[in-house]
């Protein structure tokens, strides 16, 4: 196959497209140098918790979290879940896949269980939020914590959490009729080392005692 002529590779690189890609390129490694060269101080006298991330401006936001009433000034790109652990300390709620598809981060938001990694904190302006934290009483266990511990319903214990509050909404919503019907509401909840069985059995016997949750 002939090669192309010298002549022709010179038209090329004079071509107004080529010079407009050359000129996009460098331009992008231009900004892309600036900006990891750029500090990104706060302006003076300001306070780092009210400086604006990127182009969003904070926004006040009220929530009840386990019972008690929180006001707080979040980025509204915040997910529930990481205002959550980031500011109010409530780290019992895992952040796993951070797609919703694990259920570590299960809380419930007036009574309905929702996974926090997947709605925006603003979302959830003066609603009732509830997390692991909520079970106990003091040094008094939640019935299902007991029922877990009982049936080793965790290894790791990371999804446990979750697993714990998609079991109370298991049993309050009246899906725990069965360990089929058991093992299908719970199929959002997922456990790598493998105590589904476990898990199950801690739910059926807390519901076939018929205690509170």
């Amino acid at each position: 196959m002939a090669n192309d002529h010298p002549d022709d590779q010179k038209d090329d690189m004079h071509d107004p497209a080529h010079e407009d890609r050359r000129f996009f390129l460098k331009q992008s490694v231009a900004f892309a140098g600036l900006s990891l060269a750029a500090p990104h101080w706060p302006l003076a006298g300001t306070d780092p918790d009210d400086v604006p991330i990127g182009n969003a401006e904070k926004v006040k936001l009220s929530l009840t979290i386990n019972g008690a009433k929180k006001r707080l000034t979040v980025d509204p790109r915040m997910t529930l879940l990481d205002v959550l652990r980031e500011n109010l300390g409530l780290n019992g709620t895992k952040k796993g896949c951070d797609f919703g598809q694990c259920g570590a981060c299960t809380v419930h938001v007036n009574g309905q269980r929702t996974l926090s990694c997947l709605t925006f904190a603003v979302m959830q302006h003066s609603r009732k939020v509830e997390t692991v934290e909520s079970l106990a009483k003091g040094k008094v266990l939640h019935p299902l914590q007991e029922a877990f511990i009982k049936h080793d319903g965790f290894q790791c214990g990371y999804c446990t959490p979750g697993q714990l509050m998609s079991a109370v909404s298991c049993i309050r919503e009246g899906q725990a009729g069965s360990a089929q019907e058991v093992r299908e509401y719970m199929s959002g909840n997922l456990c790598r080392c493998g105590a589904y069985p476990n898990i199950v059995d801690a739910i059926l016997e807390v519901k076939s005692k018929g205690l509170k949750v």
